[in-house]
């Protein structure tokens, strides 16, 4: 066991020998969305996510499912139909599964991955002058929430599934290739709250800078009406006294940094001396990403309301604030 219960990664890690690793995973969750099966291929993209975090490809996959007796069978066939075509995008199978009945829908997997032990990527490796790299824009919470509320527009909610449903496959795989080996994914806990798991499991401290980070189209004004989920809020009580803010960055910019996501993107902690070379291949092959910050000596999380300078002050200008909904296409 390499990985395991002691360390906060994404899943765990097992030696097969001196050149492979098995890594495994499971998530599930409740709907987040109306449409059955944006629900499963949602659900099947998050399980298969913390697997890309942990610089592996999937192989195969189990089904977990939890439903009403009372649930139309077409309904249960769209959400399992949902997630085997996510599955099968990833390259891997749908090899079986467990189901019970329960009052309340629950849908996932767990997913099974092969790695290489040198390609590895955990939470405990990112150093002083990596630089932070993000690629899926946050809001999601917040934008499901609405939905949830009935006050979420149709194009909104569309941007979201859209980006929810979308493999972190290729950002890993380039990372991989550029010597990534620190990453998480950015799930329940926030960007604010995997970022503070990352920085102290390798006893760095992490800048962001806010104008940088990518939010979806309406995330602001959804947070200006305050539809956080319960998460967003007990991840801000958790992990709060480890995060920084400057002065001049108000209450709702601070809380979407503490958004609980749903198959959000990954944090890569890219080696500087890499950086050009890796933005140089994500525009070839059309991988979408945004440079959001730097690993630093020191300890805890900072939020700056900066640009980034990089030492480079045009590499910004053509980067997204805000994700439009042909962003993800």
């Amino acid at each position: 066991m390499i990985v395991g219960l002691g360390e906060p990664d994404d899943a765990a890690v097992w030696r097969l020998d001196d050149e492979r690793v098995l890594v495994i995973t499971t998530d599930f969750f409740t709907p987040v969305v109306d449409d059955a099966y944006d629900y499963g291929a949602i659900a099947a993209a998050n399980a298969l996510s913390d697997v890309y975090a942990m610089g592996a490809d999937p192989i195969l996959a189990l089904n977990i499912s939890a439903f009403p007796a009372n649930l139309p069978r077409e309904v249960l066939s769209e959400v399992l139909r949902g997630g085997a075509e996510k599955v099968r995008e990833s390259g891997a199978v749908v090899a079986g599964g467990h189901s019970i009945q329960d009052a309340e829908p629950k849908y996932g997997l767990v997913a099974v991955g092969i790695g290489r032990t040198e390609e590895l990527m955990t939470k405990t490796k990112a150093r002083s002058g990596d630089v932070l790299v993000l690629t899926k824009p946050l809001g999601i919470g917040v934008t499901t929430t609405a939905l949830k509320n009935g006050r979420a527009n149709e194009e909104d909610v569309q941007q979201a599934v859209n980006w929810m449903s979308r493999l972190n496959g290729p950002a890993a795989a380039l990372a991989r290739r550029h010597g990534v080996r620190a990453a998480t994914d950015v799930t329940g806990y926030s960007l604010l709250g995997h970022s503070v798991e990352l920085a102290e499991a390798s006893k760095v401290a992490l800048r962001y800078f806010l104008p940088e980070i990518p939010f979806l189209s309406n995330a602001r004004s959804y947070a200006e009406s305050w539809t956080f989920p319960g998460g967003s809020i007990d991840n801000r009580t958790y992990f709060g006294d480890r995060v920084s803010f400057a002065e001049s960055i108000d209450e709702e910019n601070q809380t979407l940094l503490f958004d609980a996501q749903t198959s959000g993107g990954l944090i890569l902690s890219v080696p500087k001396q890499e950086l050009d070379s890796f933005l140089s291949s994500a525009q070839e092959e059309g991988i979408v990403m945004w440079v959001v910050g730097q690993v630093e000596d020191g300890e805890g999380v900072h939020v700056e309301n900066a640009f980034f300078d990089l030492e480079k002050p045009d590499r910004h200008t053509d980067r997204m604030w805000f994700a439009t909904p042909n962003a993800s296409d």
